[in-house]
């Protein structure tokens, strides 16, 4: 007797099949469409289709080539120094030591706090008149005048990735720290039996257990950190002279000033940047799992 398929589970899915049709699907294809269109709210009469002219326009833009420049340098240095610390925290936080609740409570702060109140917090904190960072610096003799970091081109940027691996090291330290939690205490009475050292432990115990959340954090936060907005806006703005103008920030400015066929057809192609990382990367794991 064959069993008929119980139609529960469509319908206990289908809400939330829903949610991400409406929230994602509905404004990507939206986003597609007014990239092919001369979509300017300045001009509503006007608005009419004109096929890839954004999209050759965008290509032929100074602004958009810095900004995937400082794009390449944000995603590199910010997802970088986030990992490298918080693999470095993750490790101190799974030591037995008191207060070690406390700590490990603490150091989510920068995490909870929203990307505008860090922005504005370090904006005062890098200001050259009466920030605390020139203050602790010049009390250090490190410095001898106030510099303003966010006001010249070389400390712009750099400042900025500071602020922005601060606010992400709590999310790999998190992650990073339940994953070493699920690793089996045997391998490593195992690895002190074959004479391992530390550092041995450390890259043929600990790393190989823990790869897929190594994998699954660095693909979200090189998502996350090449598509953020709030900080570097509320910062900087993309100033001084476009410095650290990111490609999120630029399409952010555009969609400001109304011009929503071509931030559209700038966010189209950081998708596809996004994309071209993220398809090969999952490709290569699924292919080396299966192995």
């Amino acid at each position: 007797m064959i069993k008929k398929h119980s139609k529960w589970p469509y319908l206990l899915v289908a809400p939330a099949v829903l949610i991400v049709v409406c929230v994602v699907f509905i404004p990507v294809i939206n986003a597609i469409s007014m990239s092919l269109q001369h979509y300017d709210l300045r001009m509503p009469k006007q608005i009419a289709y004109i096929g890839l002219d954004n999209y050759k326009e965008v290509l032929k833009d100074r602004q958009f080539w810095l900004g995937i420049r400082n794009t390449a340098l944000w995603v590199l240095f910010g997802v970088g120094f986030q990992f490298l610390l918080g693999f470095a925290l993750a490790l101190l936080l799974n030591q037995h030591f008191k207060g070690r609740g406390v700590i490990r409570a603490v150091s989510l702060i920068p995490w909870v706090t929203p990307g505008v109140l860090i922005g504005l917090m370090w904006r005062w904190m890098y200001d050259g008149n009466y920030g605390v960072i020139n203050d602790i610096l010049m009390r250090l003799k490190i410095i001898d005048a106030p510099i303003a970091f966010l006001a010249q081109i070389k400390s712009a940027l750099p400042s900025v990735i500071v602020t922005i691996v601060w606010q992400g090291i709590p999310f790999f330290a998190l992650m990073i720290l339940a994953g070493l939690q699920g690793i089996p205490l045997e391998m490593y009475e195992a690895a002190d039996i074959d004479g391992a050292s530390g550092i041995k432990k450390l890259f043929f115990v600990t790393i190989p257990s823990i790869k897929n959340t190594i994998f699954i954090t660095l693909l979200l936060r090189i998502i996350w950190v090449a598509n953020s907005v709030d900080v570097i806006f509320n910062m900087t703005g993309g100033g001084p002279a476009y410095s650290t103008q990111t490609l999120s920030v630029y399409i952010f400015n555009k969609a400001h000033s109304l011009n929503l066929g071509y931030s559209s057809a700038m966010a189209v192609i950081l998708c596809l940047i996004l994309a071209c990382i993220a398809v090969p990367y999952m490709i290569m794991k699924f292919r080396h799992e299966e192995k």
